[in-house]
């Protein structure tokens, strides 16, 4: 019977010109790692670097919820498999915090310096997504007080760093945003189990003192 279920869905996203893996990648986060998702808006398809949404001035095309907004996020099968059946290329949208991961995410050239860097000091970082502009390091779920709290104590943080805390979100693989295909650079070790993940400190102090030791510009950042 799985198998049947499992072509049905292949069949259905093919028809409707979506990508199968998309609502199987959904169906994992929600239903095994117990992550709520939601589809996001599509690229425009007259211009990929542009939005479907309404405002024309949109900094993330294609890479954040529309509608249903962000507090429709869900991780019942049901909600999901009905979302991606009608919406098949619709980008998989994670609401960070709470029961899901949180994430730091900075430009995609310093991030690289960055995880090289922390490799061979042999850091253990957890699931990496990476779009062709950023890079975003999953951590576990913060507080904002938390956050400041850790800010306030460092003498220098790039101000390109961006922080995905509880009501924020980030798309996950294997999307397709108005920037590009996102995909892991780091991807979660195979197994039905959420995939472990770094406290926010360990994070932000590796990747500050990262970018700092490879002397990442701020033009650059």
């Amino acid at each position: 019977m799985r198998e049947i279920l499992g072509r049905r869905r292949r069949l259905l996203s093919r028809r409707n010109g979506g990508k199968p893996e998309l609502l199987g990648a959904a169906l994992t986060f929600a239903t095994e790692w117990q992550w709520p998702v939601l589809p996001g808006v599509a690229p425009d398809p007259q211009g990929r670097a542009r939005c479907a949404c309404p405002d024309p001035e949109c900094t993330v095309p294609g890479a954040h919820p529309f509608d249903p907004g962000l507090l429709a996020a869900t991780t019942d099968a049901r909600m999901v498999r009905w979302w991606w059946t009608n919406r098949p290329s619709a980008p998989v949208i994670l609401a960070t915090g709470g029961r899901a991961p949180c994430a730091v995410s900075l430009p995609a050239l310093a991030a690289s310096r960055a995880l090289a860097l922390l490799d061979r000091r042999g850091m253990r970082l957890g699931p990496v997504v990476a779009s062709p502009t950023r890079w975003a390091l999953l951590v576990k779920p913060y507080s904002m007080e938390q956050l400041g709290e850790l800010l306030y104590a460092k003498d220098f943080v790039p101000g390109s760093l961006r922080f995905h805390g509880t009501g924020g979100y980030l798309a996950l693989p294997p999307s397709e945003t108005g920037q590009g295909a996102v995909r892991w650079e780091r991807a979660p070790l195979p197994g039905s189990a959420a995939p472990w993940v770094p406290d926010v400190e360990a994070v932000v102090d590796a990747v500050v003192d990262a970018l700092t030791r490879t002397g990442v510009s701020a033009p650059e950042l």
